[in-house]
């Protein structure tokens, strides 16, 4: 007996850890094509969907979720945390960002552009419309159902839409049985569409947006902050607010067709959900990759790379003038150079699309009020005054996010004298645009910044900064507790380990030693800012401004330069900081 319950438990264990949860996946062919094509009749790719779905195909390939795998900082990170710890973490960041990579049993090593097929487009349309059991776990623990594209989908709304087109199938020239041969102009379709509350339910959201490492460290929140919110209690599920028309706003969906097959639509009323899911990411990626196209790149992502989009390559000003430039290999040609452009082209405009429905999103999920002065407006005085923040969103903390530190989003406020001078400031960045905190290269090398007021001397610790990022804490081997922006176990032989907790986690809500200090603001709560400017840069009387802006960002600069980021990552970081709720008050100092 206790050799078979042994075994049961061995057999558990091995069952618990394949690649689709308990479903054995066989080995990959060694040779690409032949790996891609049984990558695709395993899992579809959303090009593929995106044949009768071009709308839903649109939004999705410029959402985070397209993103997940292509993303030059997950790659760097999933990679920079494997090294730390020896191996000891292996596939724990790719479930989520390379779901069908996961399914397929791919190493968690692989190159994004050496995936298999649909295991390159991150959270594809499989990821979701292929699960249709309920796991309620986190860290990607979820089953994608197997199968060509003939197999049936999930999906919110009632299946009249596919049923009409299955029954008119020669006039929608459609191939309804997988032993037909193909057809020129005819398309292989789901064959069902299952109605299911699963896909409807925020408890599908939570397998990739609730998540902890194997010594019970919470990476992300985002769940259990929504669990605690005024939304949940009222019935509001995430993609109510996610998939919705207005950005973070619970409003009625726009009505249209479920699909459009070769040139004729179905179902012409069907609400339409928008799979963009806007929120505060955006690509740091090469312009080149991202947006993922309906029709595949013919450049490779290697040749996209040394493609010098910032030069712009292939542009007419550029190639009127191209005598002392080198080109490598794969760029000598004009006529390719020029066609890339265009791609980088229509893809930055994309961009910046994303950029504005991210500034409205952010615009509208805060309110700013302030300053509200709590000292006398005189010289030779110290100068009190308060800002108070509030989270408009009834869903989750502002900001919110994943890994602790991530997002950024901190106040920046500035005074300017009589003479038009800035002499104060609070959040304010480095030379690498850090904020001043103890994470700042510049801070903690007493670097000279070039930032003024304190140009020409080293800068200084910013101990007013009002930011609402999230810090672990941890306790090491010497010292008291410090900040840390990953909390990685050091052993005293100097070999980085990542090992389970030695207490269980769930009594303290952490793990020993380590815990999650957060600054973010819950939902529909207010935090209040509070500054004090000297009286020494108080002196001449007359007529002040203050100024104020929230500044944004997905990834810390420190972080960046954790993780090995190019110098075009932290170029492309800098330039996607959102400034919103930008205003100023004068006043009169006596």
């Amino acid at each position: 007996m206790r050799k078979a319950g042994f075994v049961a438990v061995v057999v558990l264990l091995l069952a618990s850890l394949t690649p689709a949860f308990g479903q054995i996946i066989p080995k990959l062919p060694d040779d690409p094509n032949a790996r891609t094509a049984y990558a695709d009749n395993l899992y579809p790719s959303a090009r593929v969907c995106g044949e009768c779905h071009p709308q839903q195909f649109a939004e999705w390939s410029m959402s985070s979720h397209a993103y997940a795998a292509v993303s030059p900082m997950f790659n760097k990170f999933e990679q920079r945390i494997n090294d730390l710890a020896r191996g000891t973490i292996n596939s724990f960041c790719v479930r989520c960002h390379a779901t069908v990579g996961t399914a397929l049993g791919e190493r968690r090593d692989t190159a994004w552009w050496d995936r298999a097929g649909s295991a390159q487009e991150g959270i594809t349309c499989v990821t979701c419309h292929r699960v249709g059991e309920a796991y309620s776990k986190s860290n990607g623990a979820r089953r994608i159902t197997p199968g060509p594209i003939s197999e049936p989908v999930f999906g919110p709304f009632d299946t009249t839409g596919v049923l009409k087109a299955i029954s008119n199938a020669q006039l929608y020239k459609i191939l309804v049985s997988g032993d037909q041969p193909d057809r020129p102009g005819y398309l292989r379709i789901h064959q069902q569409a299952i109605k299911s509350t699963v896909i409807q339910e925020s408890e599908l959201c939570v397998t990739c947006h609730q998540v902890q490492v194997h010594a019970g460290i919470k990476l992300e929140t985002v769940w259990e902050e929504y669990r605690a919110s005024p939304a949940f209690k009222e019935g509001t599920t995430c993609q109510e607010c996610h998939m919705s028309p207005t950005p973070g706003q619970k409003v009625a969906l726009i009505h249209g067709p479920a699909a459009v097959v070769n040139g004729m639509t179905v179902n012409d009323d069907r609400p339409i959900s928008n799979h963009l899911f806007v929120g505060p990411g955006y690509p740091i990626s090469h312009p080149g990759l991202f947006p993922i196209p309906l029709v595949k790149s013919r450049f490779t992502p290697q040749q996209w790379l040394k493609f010098d989009y910032r030069a712009k390559w292939g542009s007419d000003e550029f190639e009127a003038n191209t005598g002392a430039v080198s080109f490598p290999p794969e760029w000598q040609n004009a006529a390719d150079r020029k066609e890339a452009w265009g791609v980088v082209v229509a893809n930055l405009a994309r961009w910046e699309e994303r950029r504005q429905l991210r500034i409205k999103l952010l615009e509208k999920g805060s309110k700013l009020d302030g300053p509200y002065f709590t000292s006398p407006l005189k010289t030779g005085q110290d100068l009190s005054f308060d800002y108070k923040l509030t989270n408009l969103n009834k869903g989750h903390n502002l900001p919110s996010g994943s890994l602790g530190a991530q997002p950024e989003l901190w106040l920046n406020v500035a005074l300017i004298d009589p003479d038009g001078k800035r002499i104060w400031e609070s959040g304010y960045v480095d030379s690498r645009g850090d904020f001043a905190d103890l994470q700042s290269r510049d801070v903690r090398e007493r670097k000279i910044s070039n930032v003024d007021p304190f140009k020409g001397q080293p800068l200084p610790f910013d101990a007013q900064l009002f930011s609402m990022g999230a810090k672990f804490i941890t306790t090491n081997v010497k010292g008291t507790d410090r900040e840390m922006y990953l909390p990685i176990t050091l052993d005293v032989d100097q070999l980085p380990f990542i090992r389970p907790g030695g207490t269980p986690s769930s009594i303290n809500n952490h793990p020993p030693n380590v815990r999650m200090e957060k600054h973010s603001i819950p939902p529909l709560a207010t935090r209040t800012a509070h500054y004090k400017v000297p009286a020494s840069k108080l002196t001449k009387p007359g007529k002040y401004r203050l100024a104020i802006r929230i500044r944004g960002r997905t990834e810390p600069m420190y972080f960046m330069d954790f993780v090995f980021a190019t110098t075009d990552m932290e170029r492309n970081e800098n330039e996607w900081v959102a400034d919103t709720h930008q205003y100023a008050v004068e006043f009169e100092m006596h």
